[in-house]
């Protein structure tokens, strides 16, 4: 990947096009950040190749650009946020405001959302929080995509765990993982690309193993039947709690028609970090734990990490020397620029 643009362009860039495709301020700011921060941060599977899709999904009719929210509360700390077929981003930041309002009284507040749609990676949502120094806890399902253990066929989607916790003068611990070896997106990205996929990520349409990312019909779950058991249990929250689809009968991203609303649920947790020690204690213990970890002996040519930290590493070198683009994405994005007179100023 050759081709870079800087991190403030890019952004400019999503803006525009978001506003010609109609969204509101909140729905433009909420996936422009989504996307642009994702890429930043090298997750390039569900970053800036999603524009596209986005632009279109609000012009055809499946995501509402201008969103009424509708927020029900039956107890303290929970409650229910009808999402109006939002972009999923604007929903889950919505939903990640709620739970920060409830936490502060409450000490936690969790916002079940029905009616959304895609949100991305779900750490733009947890880190929201995070930075403000809460504890987040975002989850999300999708369409039937990870192979179930000791069948031939997916039934649950590769539905996404993020967990971020607030750390001092630097960015927020953040664990985001697919329940699968990898997430369907990368299985996309290696589409674009024409790429092989690694053994043991990926099955065909009968259940076999594949390294043909045009045959794949399927991921594998991450560690077996453990994996597959989280993303069950994520269905549990986001469908059945929420009262929307699951399994098999949530509505494919990629292939259900533009105009057909996926009508997604989400789950979030919100917690303060004094709940049970002081603020001062926790962050203490969070930095030491980092000290702690990252200095742990490594094998030759490797570094001890904690999870997120791969991903800073990546969002200071892509702000300093440009985000890639793959020459799928790029060509999408060129031929948006010419359709809808916005410049792409690459590097």
């Amino acid at each position: 990947m050759n081709n870079k643009i800087h991190y403030k362009e890019l952004v400019s860039f999503s803006q525009q096009l978001l506003k010609i495709a109609g969204l509101d301020k909140y729905s433009l700011d909420a996936v422009t950040k989504g996307l642009c921060e994702t890429s930043l941060r090298g997750v390039d599977s569900h970053g800036i190749r999603l524009l596209p899709h986005y632009f279109n999904s609000a012009i055809s009719g499946r995501k509402n650009p201008k969103p009424q929210f509708r927020i029900n509360k039956n107890f303290p700390s929970i409650a229910h946020l009808d999402a109006d077929n939002a972009f999923g981003h604007a929903a889950g930041m919505k939903a990640i405001d709620i739970a920060i309002e409830m936490a502060k009284v409450q000490g936690i507040g969790a916002v079940a959302v029905s009616n959304s749609s895609h949100p991305g990676a779900m750490a733009s949502m947890a880190l929201k929080a995070a930075r403000k120094g809460y504890i987040a806890f975002a989850f999300t399902h999708a369409d039937a995509l990870i192979l179930s253990h000791g069948g031939t066929r997916p039934y649950f989607g590769t539905n996404p765990i993020c967990f971020a916790a607030p750390r001092e003068e630097q960015e927020p611990y953040c664990l985001d993982m697919a329940t699968s070896i990898v997430p369907w997106n990368r299985v996309l990205l290696n589409r674009n690309s024409d790429s092989p996929l690694e053994p043991g990520i990926a099955a065909d349409e009968y259940g076999n193993p594949t390294t043909d990312p045009h045959k794949a019909a399927a991921v594998m779950p991450t560690g077996s039947y453990k994996g597959y058991g989280l993303s069950s249990m994520i269905d549990v929250l986001c469908g059945v709690y929420t009262g929307m689809a699951f399994g098999r009968s949530i509505p494919a991203m990629f292939t259900t028609k533009m105009t057909e609303q996926r009508k997604l649920g989400q789950f979030y947790m919100v917690m303060r970090s004094d709940g049970v020690i002081s603020k001062e204690e926790f962050i203490n213990s969070m930095q030491q734990m980092t000290v702690e970890v990252r200095t742990e002996p490594a094998i030759d040519g490797e570094s001890v990490m904690l999870p997120g930290d791969p991903q800073m590493i990546c969002a200071k070198k892509r702000m300093k020397d440009g985000i890639p683009l793959d020459d799928s994405t790029l060509d999408a994005l060129v031929e948006m620029s010419k359709k809808n007179n916005v410049i792409l100023k690459l590097i």
